[in-house]
């Protein structure tokens, strides 16, 4: 299965640059995401933008397939992006700021997935207590818990064209509610990452010197 890395919005409400780009722990926030997929086994591809050069820049300097897309929704790059690449099977889609996805996570949701029989599966996390600075656009009651999407998907490339059947899965990690919208969540997530254990440093865009 491959995994498609959604790295081509503007990422105006941040107003820090390209946000694939902007550093955690040293790193792109795209690398981590892209560590965390590599080290799952996923072959990943990149889909950028015109709103994003660098990006694709930085992605295809180290060794990733890379793909441009219209830049003009979340939903019609995807659709471009498997009409580019002709894919028919399951793929997972992800957000590049999700900078708290791990390993375990994704082997979790393919788990869930492959376990559901359902056409599609979208991740959901736990609201934080108190939003706890997080920008949580939109929430609903999975399981009996208030939950929001976490950004990482997995649909069918043969199936695109319309509305899958969809397994909602929720994977108790208000971590992975931190995507990175605004400045404050961005300094949350900061302070997240420089409490806990360093994270590998021998991930794509790992920063020397």
């Amino acid at each position: 299965m491959r995994a498609m890395i959604m790295a081509g919005g503007a990422g105006t409400r941040l107003a820090l640059g390209e946000k694939p780009l902007v550093t955690i722990n040293g790193r792109p926030m795209i690398s981590l995401v892209l560590s965390a997929f590599e080290k799952a086994g996923y072959d990943v591809v990149i889909v950028a933008s015109p709103r994003t050069p660098f990006t694709m820049n930085w992605a295809r300097a180290h060794g990733f397939e890379c793909i441009s897309a219209s830049g003009h929704g979340y939903l019609r790059d995807i659709l471009g992006a498997v009409k580019t690449i002709e894919e028919t099977g399951p793929f997972f889609t992800c957000v590049s700021d999700l900078p708290c996805l791990s390993e375990e996570h994704i082997t979790q949701i393919r788990a869930a997935y492959d376990g559901s029989g359902k056409e599609a599966l979208s991740t959901w996390v736990p609201v934080p207590s108190g939003r706890e600075g997080v920008d949580v656009p939109y929430a609903e009651c999975i399981c009996g818990v208030e939950a929001c999407p976490a950004g990482i998907n997995i649909l069918r490339g043969d199936l695109i064209d319309r509305p899958q059947e969809e397994e909602q899965f929720l994977i108790m990690d208000r971590h992975l509610a931190h995507n990175i919208n605004y400045r404050a969540d961005l300094e949350k997530v900061r302070r997240f990452f420089s409490l806990s254990q360093p994270r590998n440093e021998d991930g794509p865009g790992t920063m020397q010197g």
